[in-house]
């Protein structure tokens, strides 16, 4: 647990810096791309889906991470980049492979500017694009 670079992420964002909370934080960091409760379940291995599953949910309403639906009915999680909440940097493209059911993000592609219509106010998008990724059509 290295709490000289992870601790200050959480503390901007008024969580408390526990051992679990830094596990999580290091685990989504590391992999560099959104990651589901299983994929970071496995990564950690040393902590239980339920005590995971309660971390990410104290993330995501504390706006440490954001969480993306790919389409296949499972969240995918992943570290904002704004130091108090979700910024518009974070809504870039993610891309979804339909074979190894991966999700990855495109931080160089960023969604498009949408403009509301009058009294409607947007929080979040989720612009995902689905096939297939370079290391599945390597395997054919």
């Amino acid at each position: 647990m290295n709490c000289n670079t992870d601790c200050p992420i959480l503390e901007k964002k008024g969580v408390k810096p526990t051992s679990n909370r830094i596990l999580v934080l290091k685990a989504l960091i590391a992999a560099a791309r959104p990651m589901s409760l299983a994929e970071l379940e496995k990564a950690i291995g040393t902590m239980d889906r339920s005590s995971i599953f309660r971390t990410l949910t104290l993330f995501a309403a504390s706006h440490v991470v954001h969480a993306i639906e790919d389409g296949s009915g499972i969240l995918h999680y992943e570290v904002c980049d704004g130091e108090d909440e979700c910024t518009l940097a974070d809504m870039h493209t993610h891309f979804y492979c339909e074979r190894c059911h991966r999700t990855f993000c495109f931080k160089s592609i960023h969604i498009p500017a949408i403009d509301m219509p009058e009294g409607f106010t947007m929080h979040s998008v989720n612009y995902m694009v689905k096939g297939i990724c370079p290391h599945c059509a390597d395997r054919r």
